[in-house]
């Protein structure tokens, strides 16, 4: 993209001269490659007013902000009047998705910027927040009947597992079965043609980072008239935006790295497809798990340093992976920035970055493990991840202890196993 066009340039002594155009233009094509690092990503989290980089129909021209403020201002208002009975005001404001406002609950001024960021950031044309990352998931359940299945990946957040298996399945009459993608025999055994709606993908996986080949899991759901929903939290949209291989519904928890400051819970769910959009605003109304404005203006706050956040954090993890892969104290160190992740290849080719997820196994067994948990330094030992903090811990005891202990042993999530969050310290 050139941003400067000219054939003349200033010498020392301050007269122009005439000057190649094409040695000028390559000069300032050279500068502004070796600035954006970032691929515009920032740009669009940004300028949302008028995002350049995003054919979302969230990015409008349109600028509803007469007071020249640049940062939305947070609306409190639970109510707005209306000059006709049943007619809401600001249909044309972006910000409402052209449902104007009338209850904020149905819909709020800074929760629509928001929600028009992150559009904007997966290259999607509709997003929708909720209370929770857990929230937005059971928006997307709510997308189903009674009698139809879910096709679970796995290793999958504990609370996902959880929320599955002993809520959806027990009360809900929607069968969950969870698979490793990567092994076609036992997903194949357990599709029900006709009855299999759903495949959740999250990848990397939640701890083990096990990361699937997004574009084949789509093209099966496609097969089968399912939709696709894929957990982007741990990528965040800066390093992998699902929609380009075929995903249906990206799903974030936005306390994670969009967010990034622990400090706001939160989630949204992302689409191309206009009727599942319209599904997932009926189900955001109708069960009115909504986020407030304040903590929706908090979170666009840390999207538009999400680019600067992921780079330095996944240059720190990189760092601290070849560490620990080379530590005498370590039995295994998972990565998927290192050659030795089983699906290395697989991350590179759908990743723009690994990440800043580490899963790591110590020597020793549980009560070594205690000891470097209790002993850390820069690190917190706590739950969550994804914050400009660097923290750990252990999923058998913390995040993951609500899996049944046969299920943890299969996926490898064992006493030893531990998880950073490594920040941008």
């Amino acid at each position: 993209m050139t941003f400067i066009s000219t054939t003349t340039m200033a010498t020392d002594n301050g007269h122009l001269n005439d000057a190649s155009p094409s040695a000028v233009d390559q000069t300032v094509v050279d500068a502004i490659a070796a600035a954006d690092i970032y691929h515009s990503a920032g740009t669009t989290y940004l300028h949302i007013d008028n995002p350049l980089t995003s054919n979302s129909s969230a990015s409008s021209n349109h600028d509803t902000n007469q007071t020249g403020a640049v940062v939305p201002p947070i609306s409190l208002a639970t109510t707005f009047r209306q000059n006709t009975p049943g007619e809401p005001m600001a249909r044309d404001d972006p910000n409402s998705w052209g449902l104007g406002y009338e209850y904020s609950r149905t819909g709020n001024p800074t929760r629509g910027v928001f929600e028009r960021a992150v559009a904007a950031a997966e290259k999607t044309k509709y997003c929708v927040a909720f209370s929770s990352g857990s929230a937005a998931t059971s928006a997307v359940i709510h997308l189903l009947s009674p009698g139809e299945k879910v096709m679970s990946i796995d290793d999958v957040y504990g609370g996902t597992q959880r929320y599955f298996r002993k809520v959806v399945s027990p009360r809900m009459g929607i069968d969950v079965d969870f698979v490793d993608f990567g092994n076609k025999d036992e997903v194949q055994s357990k599709l029900k043609c006709g009855k299999t709606k759903l495949f959740w993908l999250e990848t990397p996986t939640n701890p083990t980072l096990k990361v699937t080949c997004i574009r084949s899991v789509a093209a099966l759901a496609k097969e089968h008239n399912a939709l696709l929903a894929v957990d982007n939290t741990f990528c965040s949209p800066f390093f992998q935006n699902p929609v380009e291989f075929g995903a249906d519904i990206i799903v974030h928890s936005v306390t994670k790295y969009i967010n990034g400051h622990s400090d706001v819970v939160m989630g949204v769910v992302c689409t191309n497809d206009e009727d599942v959009y319209k599904q997932l605003r009926f189900i955001q109304n109708g069960v009115g798990a909504v986020p407030s404005p304040f903590d929706c203006f908090l979170a666009l706050r840390g999207l538009k340093t999400l680019h600067l956040r992921m780079e330095a954090a996944a240059r720190n993890a990189n760092a601290i992976a070849l560490f620990l892969e080379r530590h005498d104290s370590v039995s295994k160190v998972v990565y998927p920035g290192l050659k030795s992740h089983p699906q290395h290849e697989i991350a590179t080719r759908q990743q723009n970055g690994y990440g800043a997820m580490i899963t790591f196994y110590c020597v020793g067994g549980r009560e070594q493990a205690a000891i470097i948990l209790q002993n850390l330094r820069v690190f917190a030992l706590a739950e969550s991840l994804g914050a400009i903090e660097s923290l750990a811990e252990s999923p058998s005891l913390m995040t993951h202890a609500s899996v049944p202990d046969e299920q943890r042993k299969l996926l490898g999530i064992d006493d030893t196993l531990m998880r950073l969050s490594v920040g941008v310290e």
